[in-house]
């Protein structure tokens, strides 16, 4: 189904059963498969393909070259229908690639809103995006990976299969995350290493100083306190009951994980 004020270039294929909605403008080249859905305003500039079963968001444009709803690159993928959901108002440039799900992972990607996907970029099966992210030039997720609210990774770097980055965290340029990246976490290295907060995306974020602060001090409880990661910041739970930005911190500790945690010091638990 097309909607009546879409525009469609006559060199672009979109194959019967895609569904196109108001005011989506397809560029010539593109080709668009029998289960794609494109949300109204849509853009797909030139030479894009959406394949597989696969939603687009309002308003998201997306660049030459970049195949979005392909099956997953996994050698444990049995061919099963999975999907591939991309949000509102995303921005997805030259060259990237996003993959749909696996039967194992639970046959879903999802991409939420208002993220800027620069040329290269990859996001593979089964990972689990949030809202407000960057992933610069070149950045590779690999499968089950889950990045939460307003993270930037810089150009380069690789995210292990798995891998949790908590809100608001900024991974350096050519970094390497092996492990999870608590909130408001700064990685840098490869391998990647905890360096500190991201203080400057706190403070641009609005973030008053006392709370950036009580954030810090609850920083070096947790990884310079005698006691484990985990023990340390457990113990000073009820401390911070009233700082949302620390109980952020403390509850990615505290929940389940198939990836130990990024730390300053190598070695610790």
């Amino acid at each position: 189904m097309i909607a009546a004020s879409a525009k469609i270039h006559p060199l672009s294929v979109i194959e019967d059963g895609a569904v196109i909605g108001e005011n989506v403008v397809v560029g010539p080249f593109c080709h668009v498969g029998p289960k794609v859905v494109l949300g109204e305003g849509v853009e797909l500039l030139t030479h894009v393909v959406v394949t597989g079963r696969t939603d687009i968001g309002r308003g998201t444009r997306i660049f030459a070259n970049a195949v979005i709803g392909g099956d997953p690159q996994s050698v444990h993928h049995d061919g099963a229908e999975t999907t591939l959901s991309v949000g509102e108002m995303c921005v997805i440039r030259e060259g990237v690639t996003m993959n749909t799900g696996t039967t194992e992972g639970g046959g879903r990607t999802v991409v939420g809103s208002n993220n800027l996907f620069l040329a290269n970029s990859h996001v593979a099966h089964d990972c689990q995006l949030g809202n407000h992210i960057i992933l610069s030039n070149n950045v590779m997720l690999a499968g089950h990976v889950t990045v939460e609210d307003r993270v930037i990774l810089g150009g380069g770097s690789a995210v292990h299969q798995f891998t949790r980055i908590g809100r608001q965290a900024f991974i350096g340029g050519l970094s390497a995350v092996s492990y999870d990246v608590i909130p408001y976490g700064m990685l840098n290295g490869n391998p990647g290493i905890l360096g500190g907060l991201n203080v400057v995306g706190m403070s641009r974020a609005g973030m008053e100083k006392a709370t950036i602060h009580a954030v810090r001090r609850a920083f070096k409880q947790i990884f310079d306190g005698e006691g484990s990661i985990r023990a340390n910041a457990a113990a000073i739970r009820a401390d911070y009951a009233d700082s949302v930005p620390v109980m952020h911190i403390l509850d990615f500790i505290a929940a389940e994980s198939d990836r130990a945690l990024s730390s300053p010091n190598r070695g610790k638990g």
